[in-house]
């Protein structure tokens, strides 16, 4: 009996694999430091962040086709294609702003101020309302997507990570320090709900299942949150691996997937019999723990760097080998 049970296990793993693995790699060089990545399906183009600048990317040429220069301490990016407008957060504390820039040109066209160290961006279509996510102060900034004027800045309760929207005028967005998944009307400027996540702990990343209603909010502990929008209850917590940042999530296939850069892998979740698993583990690269996903071919580009070898007696990170920042790609 256990060794029918042990080899259904083995077949029942087997069939669960999704067939992702690291297909390529795409350079970018310069200095190793980055953060938020996103991919705009309407153009094809992959925004990295990194450092002073963010790069634009064609993943179909696999090149870096552009840049955006002379910003201030990257950190989220956000794209709205009805206004040909894209937004990033200047984290650095001489900053605390928001460039917008023209989407086609590339040309910054304004830089409204925000909360301190803003990081997560998100544009909501409804309100077209721009919501920078400021770190330090715990405050929200909503901006005109089309003006570019700020309309308000209002308290958040606790440090904010990452953002998603529903497209229907509701932000969500993960509360590290509290644990907790923060609702915003982007209409009224406000909190209007607050839930925990237990026991999920230190939520950074956060992916949105709009057709389903579901959040994924990938947690510090090594689980993701599966969250029930109508009824804001955690209806699952399905193991990840160690050191997720962000996450994503393709409609299409019906996965979502974490980036674990602690451990080098990437997790991917899905319902099996009505109960949300995680079905595959990927190898990606230690440092690999921001991404975005191209729903259209079914990719997944991460951000990482190459390491050295850890000198004697040094504890923490080993040091980065200079010149290797780079886009992995993760498909079938």
């Amino acid at each position: 009996m256990k060794k029918l049970l042990s080899l259904s296990l083995l077949i029942g793993a087997v069939f669960a694999a999704e067939g992702y693995k690291v297909i390529t790699k795409i350079k970018i060089g310069g200095e190793n430091r980055w953060d938020y990545t996103l991919f705009d399906p309407v153009n094809r183009r992959l925004y990295v962040s990194h450092g002073t600048s963010v790069e634009v990317v064609d993943p179909d040429a696999g090149k870096v086709v552009g840049t955006i220069p002379q910003l201030h301490g990257v950190h989220g990016i956000a794209v709205a294609n009805d206004l040909n407008r894209g937004f990033i957060t200047n984290g650095s504390n001489t900053a605390n702003s928001v460039t917008i820039f023209d989407l086609k040109t590339l040309q910054k066209v304004g830089e409204p101020a925000a909360g301190k160290n803003p990081d997560a961006v998100c544009y909501e279509p409804k309100t077209k309302r721009v919501f920078a996510m400021n770190h330090s102060d715990t405050t929200a900034t909503a901006i005109d997507a089309k003006t570019g004027e700020v309309i308000k800045s209002f308290p958040t309760g606790a440090t904010t990570e990452f953002c998603a929207t529903d497209g229907n005028g509701t932000i969500f967005a993960n509360l590290e320090q509290s644990s907790e998944l923060m609702q915003i009307d982007a209409a009224k400027l406000q909190v209007v709900k607050k839930i925990s996540l237990a026991p999920c702990e230190s939520p950074s990343g956060l992916a949105i299942d709009v057709k389903n209603k579901k959040l994924f909010s990938a947690c510090d502990n090594k689980m993701v949150a599966v969250t029930d929008i109508p009824s804001m209850k955690v209806i699952a917590t399905p193991p990840i691996g160690a050191g997720p940042d962000a996450a994503g999530f393709d409609s299409t296939l019906g996965l979502a997937f974490t980036s674990n850069g602690g451990d080098g892998t990437l997790s991917i979740i899905k319902p099996v019999n009505g109960k949300y698993e995680t079905v595959d583990t990927v190898t990606t690269e230690r440092s690999a723990r921001t991404m975005t996903v191209d729903e259209k071919l079914h990719r997944i580009y991460l951000l990482a760097a190459e390491y050295g070898t850890q000198p004697a007696g040094q504890k923490g990170r080993p040091p980065a080998i200079p010149d290797s920042f780079h886009v992995l790609v993760v498909g079938k």
